[in-house]
């Protein structure tokens, strides 16, 4: 393999210390710092992509249903490129992978722009956009975190793991707010910035020079493809940690009614919407860098298992308030809840599968996570044509906290974790 070792850079053969493994440890890595790059302008974009594409099409329409039909457009591309997107991602260069994904959704930003142009009250058009932006995001999810142990030793995956996700957060809080606030001007001036966005995420991410292609990598058959799902369902702490996240982030489904509370329940527009957004990163980026200057070394089983009840326990309050300070309250404790938990399990499941197993592994988690967050958004949008968006988001927080008990019950290997690291 043309590559760094398996799990990063270069790794000791003592323990370093948790002074080591914090702080701005990961950044000393010049793939890193380009990954990172790389990964802020992105991200920012797509965030900015998706809260306006929502909020427009709802506009055009009025149909709760039509933010269902977003997530399944996005979702679908995903589902049916499963069992290729491991392999591709084992297979090829990941930095050049990677570098095409943002490349599709460059693409889709540029079509989106001419949508927005054409003036057209039809969002069939839309769709088809979103199926093809979704392509692109199949891949981009197991490509990302396949690739970041490649760039750092392992003894600091956790702190990269941390800043990593701080940039999606971070990018959470400005590319909703940018995009909700440029709306104003006309939602081809948002899809406009973010193609442009998107070239300089190509550019950097081209410029990362560790390689991963695999010269020894596997001919393609059902046994390669199917890998990584026979590895997850015979890791019961990693078969755990993603089933959790699955079915509390399937039946929470928040996220999808915001354009419906912006509009509707708090009548605070698209502005407010995208500040709905935010709060959710906004809390998340404060859970994350306060993990990037801390090591965790005992508990980290239970401490997951508490992020999630809150989780769900702060969908609920959301799915109750009419007043919008605590409406961004409660979002600002889920996406913090949410952030801490995410930190563990992706730490987790890296560090417990071998480099040549990753992208496959994160191609399972990729599915598990479109799976609970757009499937979750066909779900709440479903229901809420049935039942409203209010009724629908607060019984979708009571049952997240009925399977954080049920997961705790069903996996106490799980529960009983310790430390992140090599032994699991």
């Amino acid at each position: 393999m043309n590559s760094v070792p398996a799990g990063g850079g270069a790794s000791s053969e003592q323990d370093p210390g948790p002074a080591a493994k914090k702080g701005f440890v990961a950044f000393r890595h010049r793939d890193f710092r380009l990954l990172i790059f790389g990964k802020l302008f992105s991200s920012l974009s797509l965030h900015m992509v998706m809260v306006v594409i929502a909020y427009q099409i709802y506009d055009l329409t009025g149909d709760p249903l039509d933010l269902a039909y977003i997530g399944l457009a996005v979702f679908a591309p995903g589902l049916g490129f499963a069992l290729v997107t491991g392999y591709v991602v084992d297979r090829f260069d990941r930095r050049l992978v990677l570098a095409c994904c943002y490349l599709v959704m460059l693409i889709s930003a540029v079509l989106f722009t001419l949508f927005a142009l054409s003036g057209t009250k039809e969002v069939w058009p839309a769709f088809m956009i979103l199926v093809f932006y979704g392509t692109g995001r199949a891949f981009y999810m197991p490509c990302t975190n396949a690739l970041l142990p490649n760039l750092v030793p392992v003894e600091e995956f956790p702190n990269a793991v941390a800043w990593n996700t701080s940039a999606t957060k971070l990018t959470q809080i400005a590319g909703p707010a940018i995009g909700g606030f440029l709306y104003l001007a006309g939602p081809e001036v948002v899809y406009g910035l973010a193609a442009v966005v998107f070239s300089v995420a190509v550019v950097t991410t081209a410029m990362i020079r560790t390689r991963s292609q695999r010269k020894d990598a596997e001919p393609v058959s059902l046994g390669t493809l199917l890998a990584g799902v026979r590895y997850v369902w015979g890791k019961n702490v990693v078969l755990g940690a993603i089933s959790l996240d699955l079915f509390v982030v399937l039946a929470a489904g928040a996220t999808a009614m915001l354009p419906i509370y912006a509009k509707d329940v708090l009548d605070v527009g698209a502005w407010g919407a995208g500040l709905l957004r935010s709060a959710i990163a906004a809390g998340g980026v404060v859970t994350l860098l306060m993990l990037t200057q801390v090591a965790l070394t005992r508990d980290v089983g239970r401490i997951m298992f508490a992020c999630v009840f809150v989780f769900g326990a702060a969908t609920t309050v959301f799915g109750m308030s009419t007043w919008f300070a605590l409406s961004l309250a409660a979002l600002a404790v889920l996406g913090a809840a949410d952030a801490f938990s995410v930190v563990i399990r992706q730490t987790l499941i890296q560090v417990a599968t071998p480099d040549e197993m990753r992208g496959r592994v994160s191609a399972v988690n990729a599915v598990f996570v479109s799976t609970s967050n757009e499937i979750g958004e066909v779900r709440a949008g479903f229901l809420a044509a049935w039942i409203g968006a209010v009724p629908t988001v607060v019984i979708g927080g009571i049952i997240s906290v009925l399977i954080t008990g049920i997961c705790w019950k069903l996996f106490p290997e799980l529960v009983k974790l310790q430390r992140v690291d090599r032994s699991i």
